[in-house]
């Protein structure tokens, strides 16, 4: 065999040998290098629902809030307008007593 075709058969066999053995992952390798991002993934989602969590309760209590305020502007209304007729009935009350004549 010529020096080119043993070197030509050894470049194949390692170049082969390098392909065959590099290009595969074991199970338990794969495994170990996804489990931080796992775990890490699995903290996200925990927090993900806390705060999700918290902003429907927070949502719940505004819904709440915005309601009360409804009602207490409909009070206000109502005592305003309950107000104006008192004020109304005392002017013209007044107006009364000042074009009475004096005895």
């Amino acid at each position: 065999m010529s020096a080119f075709a043993s070197k030509s058969v050894l470049a194949v066999v390692t170049l082969a040998g390098a392909l065959g053995l590099g290009g595969c992952a074991t199970k338990s390798y794969v495994r170990e290098q996804i489990a931080p991002v796992s775990q890490r993934v699995d903290r996200l989602e925990a927090k993900l629902q806390e705060t999700d969590g918290t902003a429907k309760s927070a949502l719940q209590e505004a819904q709440a809030a915005s309601g009360q305020a409804q009602n207490n502007g409909q009070r206000l209304d109502q005592l305003n307008s309950r107000v104006d007729g008192i004020d109304q009935r005392l002017t013209a009350q007044e107006q009364k007593r000042a074009k009475r004549p004096r005895h």
